[in-house]
């Protein structure tokens, strides 16, 4: 099966549903579910998947009370807001058409007048950026990455810095605008500097906080080069600390986060060498 055919498998199943919010876009997207429980059989997956509670297990399960639907009245699997699961052309449009309906409810709501020329077709424009901009990573197959052999056995550092992140907060919806640098030690694989871009925007333009979306672009990376190390550091400003809340100045509110896989992780000489490069 193709990945672009997996989302239609999503209504009352779980194919193409996937732990830490990516596949090399390789599996057929099938699993097999034993008493509520899934069991990875692609790359990306992770083994034991429980089903209740979305993409990765929860550190501490809420009460059967306060436990939500976890499929929509349509019948289709909810997943996690940094998760993915792609979605036929048919299936977007048809979530396009329904979250216009919504948003024309919620101006209701707010007694916003659509007579007023600037609103009136606001409703499809926000449907429309959500789908096909701001969530798309949660809906698109993974962006094609071509490795290639490391024939010179590379063992230092190769960095790719200033690479674009833009995200939104998963609590208020607001924009998380910054910059996503990486550094890698090669294994066998070295990989096109233009796909880490890809890689960043693919898992940034879903509902994020960023210290998980460090963590999926490094496992990532892991499971796509096999490389000796791997270290994400991203410098982000929050909105919801801006423009709301305690309402920050933007110079100020600027957060940094860092994952880090292999043999860096243990050597401080080699941290700094990467920090003083990318800073």
């Amino acid at each position: 099966m193709n990945p672009e055919e997996l989302g239609s498998n999503n209504k009352n199943g779980i194919s193409g549903f996937y732990a830490n919010g990516y596949t090399n876009g390789t599996s057929n997207g099938s699993a097999s579910v034993v008493s509520g429980r899934s069991s990875g059989v692609a790359l990306g997956l992770i083994d034991d998947v429980d089903l209740d509670t979305g993409d990765m297990p929860l550190p501490a399960l809420l009460p059967e009370s306060e436990k939500l639907p976890r499929f929509s009245s349509l019948g289709y699997r909810l997943f996690d807001a940094n998760g993915n699961a792609v979605l036929t052309n048919d299936e977007r449009e048809e979530m396009k058409r329904l979250a216009e309906e919504k948003m024309g409810e919620l101006f209701d709501i707010l007694r916003i007048d659509r007579n007023d020329p600037n609103s009136r077709e606001t409703p499809n424009r926000l449907a429309k950026m959500w789908v096909d901009e701001i969530f798309r990573g949660r809906y698109e197959a993974p962006p094609k990455c071509t490795v290639f052999p490391n024939r010179k056995n590379v063992e230092e550092l190769v960095i790719s810095k200033g690479i674009g992140v833009m995200s939104v907060c998963s609590h208020h919806w607001q924009t998380i605008s910054g910059t996503c640098a990486i550094g890698y030690i090669p294994g066998e694989y070295v990989i096109g500097l233009s796909k880490l871009t890809r890689i960043v925007d693919w898992f940034g333009r879903r509902g994020q906080i960023q210290e998980e979306l460090g963590e999926q672009i490094a496992s990532y990376l892991v499971e796509l080069l096999k490389p000796k190390a791997v270290i994400v550091v991203i410098k982000s400003r929050h909105y919801c600390m801006i423009a709301r809340g305690v309402n920050s100045e933007e110079d100020k509110a600027l957060m940094i986060t860092t994952a880090v896989r292999g043999s860096i992780a243990q050597n401080e000489a080699m941290r700094s060498e990467f920090l003083t490069l990318i800073s």
